[in-house]
């Protein structure tokens, strides 16, 4: 199996973690914040990979570390989880993640040509189509989908801020240990999003489902989900790995209608199925010399 296969399936095995958070969040105590909620996220998921790091020695060596890019990065992490968590919690799961991550792929792949000056393929774009246009099926309406214009902004935003993140931690990649880069990302993005519990109740956490749905999202849906995408992001170019992720609103929307019973129309089936296909084009053909556009 090719180095880009082994990135594609660590990406493609971070979604399906990705596409749990929705659920999550839908299945926590009745009245929790979605701002405490992305916060702790977070924070739980950034101490654990800074007990990771430490563990595995993933610092030796390192004597300087560029501030700006990981500055940029935890920016936009932090503003992820913020708009991402208020999306969900106005349009619901599946169209909330679907537009947020289903808008990504356009912005990854003219963030990464502009700032990295990778240049993708037909495949790419092929596969792209695809799958956004099963992403816009599936955040189509019917099937007692709740559609919010607010919502919809901040999902967008969301999008926006996946794409500015993963380029900046691509730059970081080039030279850093991912355990490091991943750890010192994240603790800042949590330094920067824990003032904001000081403003919401948390004494839900203390619940069995309140701990048990912020461990899932900090262990799981965190820590675990962005060890495996670091990996293979270093070997998959920026765009690609937009679109790979569009898996995880396959993976919300499934797990809306089979945990929550949310309804799909025929129209968003279908969008599934061109998910499906778009995914596969990528998963399939890694390493197929397609012309470069």
């Amino acid at each position: 199996m090719t180095t880009e296969k082994n990135g594609i399936l660590l990406i493609l095995a971070a979604t399906l973690l990705w596409g749990t958070t929705g659920t999550a969040q839908a299945l926590a105590p009745a009245g929790v914040n979605p701002v405490a909620l992305g916060a702790l996220r977070v924070i739980i998921g950034g101490g654990a990979l800074l007990v990771l790091a430490l563990f595995r020695r993933s610092f030796r060596g390192v004597s300087q570390w560029p501030l700006l890019p990981t500055a940029v990065s935890a920016f936009f992490i932090a503003a992820y989880q913020l708009s991402f968590f208020a999306a969900v919690s106005l349009t619901g799961v599946a169209v909330g993640t679907m537009v947020a991550i289903g808008s990504s792929p356009v912005a990854a792949g003219l963030l990464g040509y502009l700032v990295r000056r990778e240049r993708l393929g037909r495949k790419w774009l092929i596969a792209t189509l695809f799958a956004v246009a099963g992403c816009t099926l599936l955040a189509s309406g019917g099937g007692g989908l709740e559609v919010d214009l607010k919502g919809m902004a901040l999902a967008l935003s969301a999008g926006i801020s996946y794409a500015a993140y993963t380029v900046s931690i691509k730059g970081l990649l080039d030279d850093k240990s991912p355990d490091a880069v991943l750890a010192v990302v994240f603790c800042a993005a949590a330094l920067l999003l824990s003032p904001l519990l000081l403003f919401f109740d948390t004494g839900w956490v203390f619940t069995v489902k309140g701990a048990v749905v912020a461990t899932h999202l900090g262990l799981f849906a965190t820590a675990g989900s962005y060890w495996l995408f670091v990996r293979g992001l270093k070997t998959v170019k920026i765009g690609t790995a937009a679109t790979l992720s569009l898996g995880e609103p396959l993976t919300a929307s499934l797990l809306g209608v089979v945990v929550l019973g949310e309804r799909l129309s025929g129209w968003q089936s279908g969008g599934i199925l061109l998910l499906f296909f778009g995914l596969a084009i990528l998963a399939c053909g890694a390493g197929d010399n397609f012309s470069e556009i």
